[in-house]
């Protein structure tokens, strides 16, 4: 094996290992990290210690977490740019307005991946964490990949109990860059749902095109919203 491919084997093992890591919900313990990645377990263990040194894991008693490292690398992860700081505020507003839980999507895999997201009242239903993904036939999938323009509903055809609409958010020049979703309770009326994620959705859209000019006011407006919520008790 040349020092390259030996170079990538090690990588893949590493990013195995993190992958093990966040499938477990973002810990376990090694013979279950080795298990789930099919390698011995010396080997898991000799990763997973050089990962600690680095900041990408660390360790809990028995167990391995993912460490701050990685949290600090994915915040700076833009799937467009400037899209998560303009997201802050439409989210926090789509929140405090409907109570919903709001997600941001974008398409990843085959998947709806999340990037952003702020909980609210589906939390028992639907726990929404950044870096979940939904199904490309949930209403925030449709969101991504349809020629439709929306929006997109859905009342328990995926969750029972559980209802989402969806729009999609456009890049400059029309192209479909994400999608906006907030789900809530299937006894709640979808139409106010719908219109407030419409005008979450614009809001988003309009936000794009002034992205590097406006990046701190956007986190300051978001900051903002974000104390009024805790002061509502949101």
């Amino acid at each position: 094996m040349t020092g390259k491919s030996a170079g990538r084997g090690v990588l893949d093992g590493a990013f195995a290992l993190l992958d093990a890591l966040r499938r477990a919900g973002g810990e376990a313990g090694l013979t279950e990290i080795a298990v789930a990645c099919g390698v011995p377990k010396g080997t898991a263990h000799r990763l997973l210690e050089q990962l600690a040194a680095l900041g990408a894991v660390e360790r809990r008693g028995r167990k391995y977490v993912l460490g701050p490292e990685l949290f600090r690398l994915g915040q700076s992860w833009q799937p467009y740019p400037g899209l998560r700081t303009a997201a802050r505020m439409p989210l926090l507003r789509l929140r405090m307005t409907t109570g919903a839980s709001a997600v941001l999507v974008v398409l990843r895999d085959g998947m709806a991946l999340t990037v952003a997201s702020v909980p609210g009242c589906a939390e028992p239903l639907v726990p929404v964490r950044d870096g979940m993904c939904f199904p490309l036939a949930t209403a925030a999938g449709l969101a991504l990949t349809s020629r439709e323009r929306g929006p997109f509903v859905d009342r328990e055809r995926v969750v029972a109990g559980l209802c989402c609409a969806a729009l999609p958010v456009r890049g400059p020049g029309g192209r479909v860059v994400a999608a906006l979703a907030a789900m809530t309770p299937s006894d709640r009326p979808l139409a106010p749902l719908t219109a407030a994620v419409a005008t979450a959705a614009t809001t988003l859209t309009t936000r794009l095109p002034r992205r590097c000019a406006g990046a701190g006011e956007a986190e300051a407006e978001a900051a903002a919203v974000e104390a009024a919520a805790a002061a509502a008790g949101a």
